[in-house]
């Protein structure tokens, strides 16, 4: 199926300085972000927790919820969920009736959202979110739909990552040392790594996870990493430690990329983790003492034979930063603090400036990392954020206190949404920038398909035009659940008529590079990249 665009004025770029441009979409959406995920419809489901009492948005007639395990309302008649629109800048409540507080998301193959885990009555509950199959309709059908006592074991700090077969891989939590699978077998699979892990800080929460090309899993908790073979519960390889002795996960909160695969070259992997906080951090901030956070970096090729860490240092030290993968293949880092640990009041001197890390290039280039332009919102605990189809950043939440408290404190919470726009969004470069007319919207495993754009100025000699797709994740605690960038291998390029080409390229090879479901597909020219197109890849 070929399918035709065109491109409407439905997002708005004013023009964009060389360190980008914020731009505040809603003073207040009535929750605040702490989970965000992106769906094909160009939505993004938005949620907190509800064990904390009501939130500034009230629920439709008739919809209250009533919980007599709520650990603060048993009746409450405001929503902890929105579905916020991208085309129309509108949102709307969404009904929740578990607690969703620290939990975890994947997008199945079919673009539903199989979301899991949380607190007390919520921490055993899938949850699934189906967009709707009318998108200009106001989605009034789509609503959470809730499958309690699902989970073979208590899910709150957990983390996902869809498999090559569709299925979730559902990975520790607090006190979990083990893994499950959605669908649900009867097993529970034990995984001595997570509690060699466990300190006096825990720091192996929200681990990251990464499906690698050989079908395996990296998993990384506080300082180690391995490889797991979940098809058969063994580990085929642990890593080195990541260099410095620093804890990276939650609550020392940095946060991990795969860097893109690329399929024109020998197929490599290779993962990036920034940020965190010196050992005994977390315990420091409950005692008033906020150390500096991690400044570094550790990039690790889980491929090589023999891999090494190589560190490289931010221009600030960050925790709780959330890092994305831009289209153009850098990562952006957003959000979080300059000390302390996340958890409630634990964090001091919010980070505003996004850094964009040039992935590419030597490692010893003093400019692999960018300093962008700061909003005047700090984003500190349960602050989220995600990728958009144009290119921008979704960025909200932010809640450090164990209620709604607006009065009073250092950091406010925040029910703001706001929007960073990276330079390349910059109209300066519109000569330059690919506009795609059509694509096949359905791609199947190494085949070639065809997208035909429109380019004012090719510049044939300056830089590879590259067609790169990315899942989008499931955002919360600096953990981008599932996210995960492919470069396409590219056959041929061919003038058609006047500024308008068409472009041969084949779909990733297989569902271990790319596994099953929606991506957005960018075309970049010369580091710019066009608005990005939906595909679904069987």
């Amino acid at each position: 199926m070929i399918t035709f665009f065109v491109l409407l004025s439905i997002f708005f770029f004013p023009i964009i300085s060389a360190q980008g441009e914020w731009h505040l979409l809603h003073a207040s959406v009535g929750v605040s972000a702490m989970h965000m995920q992106l769906l094909h419809n160009n939505k993004v489901v938005i949620f907190d927790r509800t064990d904390f009492g009501p939130s500034n948005l009230s629920l439709p007639p008739h919809l209250c919820r009533h919980d007599p395990r709520d650990l603060a309302l048993q009746t409450d008649c405001t929503a902890h969920s929105i579905l916020y629109s991208l085309p129309t800048n509108t949102f709307r409540p969404l009904n929740l009736q578990t607690d969703t507080w620290c939990s975890s998301g994947s997008l199945l193959p079919n673009g539903t959202l199989a979301q899991t885990g949380g607190f007390n009555d919520g921490d055993h509950v899938l949850r699934m979110f189906s967009p709707c199959d009318d998108d200009d309709d106001d989605d009034g059908y789509c609503d959470w739909v809730e499958f309690p006592g699902y989970l073979l074991e208590r899910r709150w700090y957990a983390s996902n990552q869809i498999l090559p077969d569709g299925r979730i891989i559902i990975v520790g939590g607090r006190r979990q040392f083990n893994y499950e699978f959605y669908p649900r077998s009867s097993n529970l699979y034990s995984l001595d790594f997570l509690r060699e892990t466990n300190d006096v800080d825990e720091n192996n929460l929200y681990p990251f996870l990464h499906l690698l090309p050989d079908g395996n899993l990296f998993i990384f908790a506080n300082t180690r990493s391995i490889s797991l073979d979940y098809k058969r519960n063994r580990i085929v390889r642990e890593f080195p430690p990541i260099r410095g002795g620093e804890p990276r996960n939650y609550p020392s909160s940095g946060s991990s990329v795969l860097l893109p695969i690329i399929e024109t070259l020998a197929v490599q992997a290779e993962v990036l983790v920034c940020g965190g906080t010196p050992p005994g951090g977390f315990s420091a901030a409950g005692r008033g003492n906020f150390l500096s956070a991690s400044r570094t970096c550790g990039r690790l090729k889980v491929s090589d034979e023999n891999p090494n860490w190589v560190m490289e240092e931010m221009p600030i030290p960050r925790v709780m930063g959330d890092m994305l993968i831009l289209p153009t293949g850098d990562v952006i880092i957003i959000n979080g603090a300059s000390s302390g640990a996340a958890g409630w009041e634990a964090g001091r001197g919010p980070v505003t400036t996004p850094v964009i890390y040039r992935h590419s290039g030597d490692v010893n280039d003093t400019d692999r990392f960018s300093v962008m332009s700061g909003s005047e919102i700090p984003r500190m605990y349960h602050s989220s954020a995600v990728l958009l189809p144009d290119g921008r950043i979704l960025v909200g939440g932010s809640n450090p206190h164990v209620y709604y408290n607006f009065t009073n404190v250092i950091y406010p919470t925040e029910l703001s949404l706001e929007s960073y726009s990276p330079p390349y969004l910059s109209p300066s470069f519109s000569s330059i920038r690919p506009q795609i007319l059509s694509l096949n919207k359905n791609i199947r495993y190494g085949l070639p398909f065809l997208v035909v754009f429109n380019l004012c100025e090719y510049r044939i000699n300056d830089g590879v035009l590259s067609a790169n797709i990315i899942a989008p994740s499931f955002s919360t605690h600096a953990v981008a659940m599932n996210q995960r960038m492919v470069v396409l291998r590219a056959e041929s390029v061919m003038k058609v008529a006047e500024n308008r080409y068409r472009l041969s390229v084949v779909a990733p090879s297989t569902p271990e590079i790319a596994p099953p479901g929606y991506y957005m597909l960018f075309l970049v020219h010369s580091e710019i990249p066009s608005y990005g197109m939906w595909v679904k890849i069987h």
